[in-house]
C-alpha cells in the first residue's frame, strides 16, 4: 500500500469531498521554490503552500534557529510565565508596526488571530459599559473557520449549515474601482441602523475572494467613518503580512491606522504554527482594571510557544535583509511584464497585481464556482504540469516564495497562459 493509499484509510482533509476528489500527493522533499513527491515528480509551489513560505522549504536559517531553541526550551505555558524569545518577538514587531499598534496577543493560527480581535472587539464595549454586538466585513471576505471568524466571512458555501448560530455580522460591498461610494454609503447606512463594534477587513486584497483589489484610500476613508462613530477597526493581515503586497504589512499603504491587526501564515516562514493580535493602547486599557472579570479569558496551549517565537524571529530577520526586499521587489518586476503580456488575451477578462500577488480572470460560459468544472480542470492541468496553483473558480492566481528563481517564475508563466488554451 503506497502512501496516498495509507493517507486515505484514516486521514479527512482540509476543504476535501473525499467521496469525488482524487488521492493526496504525497510530498517527500521540499527545497526552495520546489516541492518533490513520492514518484519523485518536481513542482514548483506558485502559491507558497497556502501563503506561509515565502522563504522557501527547508530554510536553513530558519531551521538552524528552531534547532536552537528546542535544545534550549522547546515549550511553557504562557499562563503566569514568559521567556525570551517571546519578549525579543515582541519587541522585534513593535519596531515593523503601526505605532499605534503596542500590545501583542499569541495564538496559534490566522482564525484564531480573528478569533481574538473580534471577542477583543466585543468585550471592549462590554468592559465599557456599552451594548454593541454587530461586526462589519466585506462581502465574500474570508477570515478562518473558527465560529467568530467564520461569521465574518462571506463565501456562503463555507458558511450555510451554521446560519443561525453564528455573531451578528452585516456585509457591505468591497470599493473596487469604480464602486467606492456604493461602499460608502453602505457602511454609513449600517453604522446608522446597527449598535456596530467593529469593522474586520483584509486590507487592500481580498485572498480567498480570488485576489481582488481596492485602493488604499477607499479603505482610509472607511476607517475615518469607523473612528467618527466609535467603531473599532481590525485589519486581517494574515495573508498580506510581511511583505505580500510590497511592503512589510498592507497596512503601510494607509494613512490611517486599525485599532488590531491580525497576524499569521508567513510570521514564521511556514514553519510552525502560531499566530499574533496586535492592540492599540487603549484597547488594553479597557481590559486593565481592578476587577478581575474585565480581564480577557481567552488564551492557548501553545500560546507564544518559544520554539515558534524563533522561528518568527529568523523569518523577520530574513524578512529584512536586502536580499529577501529584492527578491520581493524582483517578483513584482515578473509580475507586471506578465501582466502587460497577457492582459490582452482574447480568454483573460481582468489581471491585477500588488507586490508578489498576480491574479488573472478567465473570460468563460461554463461553471466558474469555487470549486467548479472549470477550476477543477485547472488544478488538474498545473498538477499534471508541476506548478501548484488553485485556481479560485475562473480566477488563476500566482502568489510564489520570494526565493523562487527567473527560471521557475517564467514556467510558472507559460503553463498558466497555456491553461488558457484548456479553456
Amino acid at each position: 500500500m503506497n502512501l496516498p493509499e495509507k493517507d486515505q484509510k484514516n486521514i479527512w482533509h482540509p476543504y476535501t469531498q473525499h467521496k469525488t476528489s482524487k488521492p493526496a500527493i504525497a510530498i517527500k522533499r521540499g527545497d526552495g521554490a520546489l516541492l518533490w513527491d513520492e514518484n519523485g515528480k518536481e513542482y514548483i509551489d506558485a502559491i507558497a503552500s497556502w501563503w506561509v513560505n515565502p522563504y522557501g522549504h527547508s530554510n536553513k536559517f530558519i531551521a538552524d534557529a528552531i534547532y536552537k531553541q528546542l535544545t534550549t526550551l522547546e515549550h511553557v505555558l504562557f499562563g503566569g510565565f514568559t521567556h525570551e524569545p517571546a519578549v525579543l518577538l515582541s519587541e522585534k514587531l513593535m519596531e515593523i508596526l503601526p505605532k499605534n499598534q503596542q500590545k501583542i496577543f499569541f495564538s496559534d493560527n490566522g482564525s484564531t488571530a480573528v478569533e481574538v480581535a473580534i471577542k477583543v472587539a466585543l468585550q471592549y464595549f462590554f468592559n465599557k459599559g456599552e451594548k454593541k454586538t454587530t461586526i462589519i466585513a466585506f462581502e465574500n471576505a474570508f477570515h478562518g473557520d473558527t465560529f467568530a471568524a467564520m461569521a465574518t466571512s462571506g463565501i456562503s458555501f463555507f458558511t450555510e449549515a451554521f446560519q443561525g448560530m453564528l455573531i451578528d455580522v452585516i456585509r457591505i460591498p468591497v470599493p473596487i474601482k469604480g464602486q467606492e461610494q456604493i461602499s460608502f454609503d453602505a457602511l454609513a447606512k449600517v453604522l446608522k441602523s446597527h449598535n456596530c463594534a467593529g469593522f474586520i477587513f483584509e486590507p487592500l486584497v481580498q485572498g480567498a475572494a480570488g485576489m481582488v483589489m481596492y485602493e488604499a484610500d477607499s479603505l482610509d476613508k472607511l476607517i475615518k467613518i469607523c473612528q467618527k462613530n466609535n467603531v473599532l477597526t481590525i485589519a486581517d493581515e494574515v495573508m498580506t503580512g510581511f511583505g505580500k503586497t510590497g511592503k512589510t504589512f498592507a497596512c503601510n499603504y494607509l494613512t490611517e491606522k486599525p485599532d488590531m491587526m491580525c497576524l499569521s501564515k508567513a510570521l514564521t516562514g511556514g514553519t510552525i504554527p502560531m499566530a499574533i493580535t496586535t492592540f492599540t493602547q487603549e484597547i488594553f486599557n479597557a481590559f486593565y482594571d481592578d476587577d478581575i472579570n474585565k480581564a480577557l479569558f481567552h488564551g492557548h496551549t501553545f500560546t507564544a510557544n518559544p520554539t515558534g517565537c524563533a522561528a518568527a524571529l529568523a523569518s523577520l530577520e530574513l524578512l529584512q535583509t536586502n536580499e529577501m526586499q529584492e527578491n520581493i521587489a524582483r517578483v513584482n518586476k515578473s509580475h507586471l511584464e506578465f501582466q502587460k503580456h497577457i492582459e490582452s488575451h482574447p480568454k483573460v477578462t481582468t489581471t491585477r497585481v500588488l507586490g508578489v500577488i498576480f491574479a488573472l480572470e478567465i473570460q468563460t460560459e461554463s461553471d466558474a464556482s469555487y470549486y467548479g468544472t472549470l477550476r477543477n480542470k485547472l488544478y488538474d492541468f498545473f498538477i499534471e504540469n508541476g506548478i501548484i496553483i488553485r485556481p479560485v473558480g475562473n480566477i488563476v492566481y500566482v502568489l510564489p516564495p520570494y526565493i523562487i528563481s527567473d527560471e521557475q517564475l517564467q514556467k510558472v508563466y507559460e503553463v498558466v497562459e497555456k491553461a488558457l488554451e484548456i479553456v
